[in-house]
């Protein structure tokens, strides 16, 4: 299938949010906002990729307004005067160049580490379901039910400030091992309470952030859940071991008020469950009738992390096999959006480049680009 032609470069309407196509900007952390306040260098981040066609920007991950919602030094919040000013010029900058852009909604949950430079007071510990960072390894608060209502409170507080300042819709980062995904995973949520059980009992903590956002947000404002199977301190961590398990997992959720299921894998072409090729996405898709997003080392060679090393690859050549792999399932509706994560962030005129079949100019990856405000 000729790229130029395929339907990654469509237009489409998924309830209230209307895209030029299906190219989304991955959300990748980035440690440029000090005291948690998007400035003016990150406005021009966002908006350049808005100019060069990427149909919808997730942000990278802000901090709800818990105490211990923040793991790293330097990541912005959606909480409070002047972070929220700052995202309001980001949505403004990314409207005006004629793109769509919601939030990702995030709490680390148990990855958080006291005394490690994170905001707002680092002092405080991480907080998890059980107090488990992974099965076995106990780290920070073992969260109490007034805790488990407060981390809810803010999740529904950062979504209905969101749509205060403007942003298209919210993702609820659900994935990677973090809070969230920490109440998902059945190794590090041992609680006894309602927010602990079985799977489907474990999706509890999530499906009372999104009824709360829909009940507080209105009925057409976009919900994204970005879910994993994979965790950071697990990569073989799986949810459910079959469809019949995935769709336990996922129809409380779509019941709560789900849009949209942001499903993240390391490779996009990998199968999820053997006898079929589906990936993660086309599943949830399958078996929800949801709208899907896949993601995962989209026209790249290799994946994010070495598994070997536990760390960052250096670099990542184009992949024009993939770039076709991708254009083939997304024609055969397998799912409706694409996230692109390193290639975008690397090249922010990768849709335009693809799309006009410029393959030859793209940019290999490098880890350098991490470091960079371009």
């Amino acid at each position: 299938m000729p790229l130029a032609t395929s339907n990654l470069f469509s237009p489409i309407q998924l309830g209230s949010l209307k895209l030029k196509n299906r190219v989304v900007m991955a959300p990748m952390t980035r440690t440029f906002s000090p005291k948690g306040i998007p400035n003016d260098l990150v406005v021009a981040y966002y908006q350049r990729r808005a100019k060069n066609d990427v149909g919808l920007i997730i942000t990278e991950g802000t901090c709800v307004g818990h105490k211990a919602a923040s793991g790293y030094a330097n990541v912005p919040y959606i909480y409070g005067e002047k972070p929220l000013a700052g995202w309001k010029k980001v949505v403004e900058a990314v409207h005006q160049a004629g793109g769509k852009i919601v939030p990702q909604l995030w709490h680390v949950g148990a990855i958080r580490q006291a005394n490690k430079g994170a905001g707002p007071d680092e002092s405080i510990p991480g907080y998890s379901p059980s107090g488990l960072v992974m099965p076995g390894k106990e780290v920070g608060v073992a969260m109490s039910e007034q805790d488990v209502q407060d981390a809810i409170d803010a999740f529904v507080q950062a979504a209905v400030d969101s749509q205060k300042i403007g942003f298209d819709g919210v993702e609820i980062h659900g994935a990677h091992g973090y809070l969230v995904d920490q109440f998902f995973w059945e190794g590090t949520n041992q609680r006894t309470d309602k927010y602990g059980g079985d799977l489907v009992a474990r999706t509890t903590f999530a499906v009372e952030i999104v009824k709360g956002i829909r009940e507080k947000c209105g009925a057409d404002f976009p919900i994204i859940l970005r879910f994993s199977q994979w965790k950071q301190q697990d990569y073989s961590a799986k949810l459910a071991d079959t469809p019949e398990q995935l769709k336990a997992f996922l129809t409380p959720l779509v019941e709560a008020g789900v849009d949209i299921f942001h499903c993240s894998t390391r490779r996009f072409w990998e199968p999820e469950f053997e006898g079929s090729d589906l990936n993660l996405a086309g599943w949830t898709k399958k078996l929800t009738g949801k709208p899907s997003i896949t993601v995962g080392s989209v026209g790249l060679n290799s994946s994010f992390i070495d598994e070997e090393k536990r760390d960052m690859v250096e670099s990542s050549s184009v992949e024009e096999d993939s770039l076709e792999n991708l254009s083939t399932r997304i024609n055969n509706d397998e799912f409706d959006l694409v996230a692109v994560g390193r290639a975008v962030l690397q090249d922010p005129e990768w849709v335009i480049k693809v799309r006009e079949g410029r393959i030859n100019e793209l940019e290999d990856y490098s880890k350098t680009s991490l470091m960079e405000l371009v």
